[in-house]
């Protein structure tokens, strides 16, 4: 816990504030964590979902924004813009599979090279549509020790496919497998040690996160129970789990972001994730609510290095947005406005220079502070006017005071009222 511009910041708060966030879909590759998320809008009432993010990390903690990775303008078939549903990125033989929820049109298929995207159609049409019955959604994707490949869907029924080696189509015909004790939509399919797990969004309204287990990929499923149990500050959920560095983590979602700005429901859904144990027969150890517990950060923050901008573990109130070139900026920065990146080791010898990358329209200054937006202040940027805030200067400035771990809180100060500056990059040397 620590204090930010007078707000108490935790790590079980929602781990992106720069947008909202929905149906997290985590996955491990090349030892980082890849989190696609959905995207409700900034002025969704019902849901508005237009496209999916990415988001990557390394230490559970700081997250970097990657932007959209596809829309579901991506599915030339798709008629309209809105319903960009709950979607999972698998990968195979060196490509990267998204399945996605196209409301309305049942669940198509996209491939990537890389897990950055771009992502395209491969077949031109819906991978699974049961016209008439709505029960389309929310797919959930695991590749077996054997080799085979299922997918699982659902609400309120679920079914599953086998699908083929080329992961954009299955064999056999679809199974229904029906309406489980308390499960609702949102499963999450995966194996460990020997167990099959089926995550699940639970008992609505409000969900909590309830999971079954069987002996086989395709069930019989046994409902264990519950991961986190339904409360009130849940509504809804929609759960993803991964082993990560020997540790078990579970993400959900919630509406505690929207709730620092109105107490009003709207679907505008962000992201949380708690760590989660298991007991030794396999069952699940009850997980509380996300606002309850603290996620460690795994490893320290590297400060000398380039640094993109948007890699945070707090900006409530900032902004994302893309480059020409296609790489990610920090926009909407208003006076008072802080950033905070958690755990950065400077070192015993500590840093001596800061330089940045930015650009701004009338100047405006930038502060660095250890541990809190009233911690020591160890160097202010005086940011200069740079001709118009899509034209870019790098400039640095003086530090002093910044040895060993501590959090970094950027504190954001110049003209009330407006904009201060576009942010590309970082470093500190």
């Amino acid at each position: 816990m620590w204090l930010c511009g007078g707000a108490t910041l935790r790590a079980q708060d929602p781990i992106i504030q720069t947008k909202y966030t929905a149906d997290p879909a985590p996955m491990v590759y090349n030892d980082t964590v890849f989190l696609y998320t959905g995207h409700d809008e900034d002025d969704a009432y019902s849901f508005k979902m237009f496209d999916w993010q990415l988001y990557t990390s390394t230490d559970m903690v700081n997250w970097t924004d990657h932007g959209t990775v596809a829309t579901t303008k991506t599915f030339p078939w798709r008629e309209e813009q809105n319903g960009a549903w709950a979607m999972q990125v698998v990968e195979r033989n060196g490509k990267f599979y998204m399945y996605c929820t196209v409301q309305g049109n049942g669940i198509g298929v996209l491939v990537s090279d890389s897990p950055y995207g771009p992502f395209k159609d491969p077949i031109g049409q819906p991978l699974v549509w049961q016209k008439g019955i709505g029960d389309d959604i929310d797919p959930t994707v695991f590749i077996d020790d054997d080799g085979q490949a299922y997918m699982y869907w659902g609400n309120p029924n679920l079914y599953y496919v086998k699908l083929n080696e080329d992961m954009i189509s299955y064999s056999g015909g679809i199974v229904k497998i029906g309406k489980l004790k308390t499960y609702q939509e949102g499963p999450w399919f995966y194996k460990r040690n020997g167990h099959y797990y089926l995550a699940f969004a639970s008992t609505c309204c409000p969900e909590g996160i309830g999971y079954a287990m069987s002996g086989s990929p395709t069930g019989p499923w046994d409902v264990k129970g519950y991961i986190m149990r339904p409360t009130e500050r849940t509504r809804g959920n929609h759960p993803g789990i991964i082993d990560y560095k020997g540790k078990t983590y579970v993400f959900g979602q919630n509406n505690d972001l929207l709730f620092l700005d109105m107490k009003e429901h709207r679907e505008r859904r962000s992201v949380s994730v708690a760590e989660m144990h298991y007991n030794p027969d396999g069952t699940i150890q009850e997980v509380p609510y996300f606002k309850d517990v603290k996620v460690e950060q795994i490893e320290h923050f590297n400060p000398y290095r380039r640094v993109e901008a948007e890699t945070m573990a707090w900006g409530h109130g900032l902004k994302t947005a893309r480059l020409d070139d296609g790489g990610i900026y920090v926009t909407a920065v208003d006076d008072g406005d802080s950033l905070v990146v958690r755990g950065v080791d400077f070192g015993k010898r500590g840093a001596k220079r800061f330089r940045a990358c930015i650009a701004s329209e009338q100047g405006c200054a930038v502060e660095m502070h250890l541990d809190s937006a009233g911690g020591p202040l160890v160097g202010t940027l005086e940011v200069k006017a740079t001709g118009g805030m899509q034209t870019y200067k790098e400039m640095e400035c003086r530090v002093k005071g910044a040895k060993g771990v501590h959090d970094l809180v950027f504190l954001f100060k110049g003209s009330v009222g407006k904009d201060l500056m576009n942010w590309d990059y970082w470093c500190f040397n």
